[in-house]
């Protein structure tokens, strides 16, 4: 190569990189320029450009209930929003928008009238509203999606799950206090105007460094739904204020339902008035009435003062504290301890709570739980009142031993007979039990937790014998009783203070029943509450059958199969003929003629497919037929076969399954 060549080619070289130097040193010069000379300059030039940036709600987890059910989604929605500046005619765009989406046409009008570049019509509008706003194709009118919040179940566990604003915010219930873990990043919508100063949206993430998080709960969608079916036949039936209802398990604290009568709908709540949105079960405190005598024994049974079998005066009943005289229902003599529980003798329970002492009383009742929260995950839980010893007089003591002049929670009853359900160990009840990421991963399970140990585990035995006979046909709650399975519970009728006399209302009742099921082995724990019953007000007539009916079914849902044995005791067994409709005057007496005792007259042994385990059970007992159980559900299958001779069966083997969707 040539000297000449060389040169040339150094020559290039060097323009090129003195080309390339002085463009970077120009985007230096410039970015410096622009970034620091003139920063503030042109970032206002930049927002002048923006004409509204509008928040948009942002997306929210799913809750779920703990078979995967789910009962509160996020799902698109359509909210119409306007120009008003854009808008020449506005009175006519008012009137034709506000007759499809059903608005006031004034209010709509001031909205347009108004120097806003932009305003929200209406939110979260019906999709075929939409459709129709879109065809009109009116000038400055437009729709946008969003993200709603939508409730599958309607009402069903409305108190609990709560609802969400306008803006997706929780308010009541576990979508406020879970907010921060359901709400994701939101979005926002930027009006810009273009080179000729029309207006355009652009849509984006906020900043906001938000993942969204999913909640399964424990709540069980079915026996939720039988929980408020029930008791809102039990409120209607018996004309009352409202009602709550708890069902939980008293091994672990899961709460499986959660149940207020009135209900609302949460998709629609703004139709509702404020106090139906409340969950009362842990808001709400009411006196607790005879069923406090539960814990009343099962201190006195600890402290051995008294046992199931010594005896006590019972004062034909009357008794006199102080200036106050205490009356029964019934003129009792003497009686059992036993008996003072399953009669419900007043008298009686302050023979007891003498014996074992105001102060031991009050801490029995604290270590049960009553008188502070019990910790649960939900908003709004109150504590209770129970009147310590110092401040407490003869006669607040006597009333307190019987349950009156204390105040629990429906959530602190089903608590505290939990406790004896549970052998004496008190659990913390919850109704999360899982918080999982959008891909479904568990991040937090969380676990039973005890809280302590109040009775002893004999004690608790002991107790629950006692409060079987509660349901027996001598007690004051056979209405509670579940065929196939041991009950063991307590009724409670308290007064209610009269708001305007501050004395005890004649006429306004709480009426309770709180029990567990199978009593040998408790699956579910049950209490109950009517709030001012009309007619008869006793817990053992209008809350107890609220107990057995989603009880039966809930045992059944969760494959509790009932005991033969407790089925076999006969005809003669009162404690299904009276409660249970087995007797001669129920209804399958009636169809004598046609029925399954016919059939067994005519020596052939009736067919039992289709029925549900508890008419099994109670049909087979008045035909004195021996039976044994497989599975849960319904008879699908029997052996031997229907119209087998029946002098040949010695028993029938029934097999249960549940029924197809």
């Amino acid at each position: 190569m040539k000297i000449k060549e060389k040169k040339w080619i150094r020559f290039r070289i060097i323009v090129v990189a003195l080309f390339f130097v002085c463009g970077f040193g120009t985007i230096v010069a410039r970015a410096y320029q622009f970034q620091v000379i003139r920063r503030d300059q042109l970032r206002a030039m930049a927002q002048s450009g923006y004409t509204a940036i509008v928040k948009l709600p942002p997306d929210r987890g799913t809750i779920y209930d703990r078979s995967g059910h789910e009962l509160a989604i996020s799902t698109d929605v359509s909210s119409v929003y306007a120009h008003p500046r854009q808008i020449k005619n506005k009175l006519k765009i008012s009137r034709t928008v506000a007759r499809v989406l059903g608005i006031s046409s004034t209010k709509l009008y001031k909205k347009l009238r108004s120097n806003r570049s932009f305003v929200w019509v209406k939110r979260k509008i019906d999709p075929a509203k939409a459709d129709e706003i879109r065809k009109l194709k009116l000038k400055g009118v437009g729709i946008e999606k969003e993200k709603g919040r939508y409730y599958p179940g309607r009402e069903l566990a409305a108190q609990l799950l709560g609802f969400v604003g306008i803006d997706n915010r929780g308010l009541e219930g576990l979508e406020a206090k879970y907010d921060k873990l359901l709400t994701g990043p939101g979005n926002e919508l930027i009006q810009m105007k273009d080179a000729l100063g029309r207006p355009f949206f652009i849509r984006r993430e906020s900043s906001e460094n938000k993942a969204i998080h999913n909640l399964v709960l424990t709540i069980d969608k079915d026996i939720q739904y039988r929980a408020e079916r029930a008791l809102l036949v039990a409120v209607k039936k018996s004309r009352a204020k409202g009602g709550q209802c708890v069902v939980l398990d008293p091994s672990t604290g899961e709460i499986l339902a959660m149940a207020v009568v009135p209900r609302f709908n949460p998709n629609i709540f703004s139709r509702y008035p404020h106090g139906y949105w409340r969950n009362k079960v842990v808001t709400d405190c009411f006196e607790p009435g005879s069923t406090i005598k539960a814990f009343l024994l099962a201190g006195a049974l600890e402290d051995g003062v008294l046992y199931p079998n010594s005896r006590l005066y019972c004062e034909m009943g009357k008794y006199k504290i102080a200036d106050r005289v205490v009356h029964d229902t019934h003129k009792y003599g003497t009686l059992t301890v036993s008996d003072i529980v399953v009669l419900s003798s007043n008298i009686g329970a302050i023979k007891i709570g003498q014996q074992l002492g105001y102060d031991r009383f009050y801490n029995y009742l604290r270590g049960f739980g009553f008188g502070s929260q019990t910790g649960i995950d939900l908003l709004g839980e109150r504590s209770g009142f129970v009147r310590s010893p110092r401040e407490a007089n003869s006669v607040d003591q006597a009333n307190t031993f019987f349950g009156q002049g204390l105040s629990v929670t429906a959530l602190q009853l089903a608590v505290a007979m939990g406790c004896i359900a549970n052998k004496g160990v008190l659990m913390k009840p919850y109704v999360v039990k899982k918080v999982m990421d959008a891909r479904g991963h568990a991040l937090k399970i969380i676990r039973p937790k005890v809280i302590r140990r109040v009775i002893s585990a004999e004690t608790a035995k002991k107790v629950t014998a006692i409060l079987e006979n509660v349901v027996s046909e001598r007690g004051t709650g056979p209405l509670a009783a579940i065929a196939g399975y041991k009950v063991a519970g307590k009724t409670g009728t308290a007064q209610k203070v009269d708001e305007k006399s501050g004395r005890y209302s004649r006429t306004k009742y709480v009426a309770s029943f709180v029990g567990f099921v199978p009593a040998e082995n408790p699956r579910l724990v049950i209490a109950t509450v009517i709030d001012e019953p009309k007619g008869i007000p006793y817990g053992g007539v209008v809350a107890a059958p609220v107990f057995r009916e989603v009880g039966q079914w809930a045992l059944n849902h969760l494959n509790v199969n009932p005991s033969v044995r407790l089925a076999e005791k006969g005809p003669g067994s009162k404690a299904f003929t009276r409660f249970e409709q087995c007797d001669p005057k129920s209804t399958f007496a009636s169809e004598d003629q046609s029925g399954l005792a016919k059939q067994v007259r005519e020596g052939f042994l009736p067919d039992f497919r289709g029925m549900g385990m508890r008419e099994v059970l109670c049909k087979a007992v008045r035909l004195g037929l021996k039976v044994r159980l497989e599975g849960s559900g319904f008879a699908y299958k029997q052996s031997p076969s229907p119209g087998a001779p029946i002098k040949q069966v010695k028993y029938v083997k029934i097999i249960f399954r549940p029924p197809r969707s």
